[in-house]
């Protein structure tokens, strides 16, 4: 049965849609090709429920964040955990990706993407 949607997550979501980040405007504009060599339909600030992803593959049940500095802070990580245990009780496996790991290793983390939706083998 799928979450209700609570209307301040819209409005947060147009908003954080404006104002997305480098490594989100980057990831987004890679993970939007997805559609058209995968069949997958990526979302970008999604609300889901309560909160906003900042993508999402509804298809694969598949929540990628990511994570700016303020994500190390003893509070925010507590925030997120929340989060992340809010999503897989609806049964979304959650990605977090750094803005410095999107920075420093893009590939790397479009790899583990493709992974995570079981478009990639792991390696051993």
């Amino acid at each position: 049965m799928p979450t209700a949607i609570a209307p301040e997550a819209i409005k947060r979501a147009r908003t954080l849609r404006r104002n997305m980040t480098e490594g989100e405007r980057k990831l987004g504009s890679e993970l939007k090709e997805f559609r058209r060599i995968y069949g997958l339909h990526v979302r970008r600030q999604a609300p889901i429920g309560p909160y906003v992803a900042d993508f999402v593959v509804h298809e694969k049940r598949l929540v990628i964040e990511v994570d700016g500095d303020l994500h190390f802070l003893p509070e925010r990580q507590a925030r997120d955990r929340r989060r992340d245990e809010w999503f897989n009780a609806q049964g979304y496996k959650v990605v977090r990706l750094t803005t410095a790991e999107l920075s420093d290793a893009f590939d790397g983390c479009i790899e583990e993407i493709l992974r995570e939706l079981g478009l990639m083998e792991r390696s051993s």
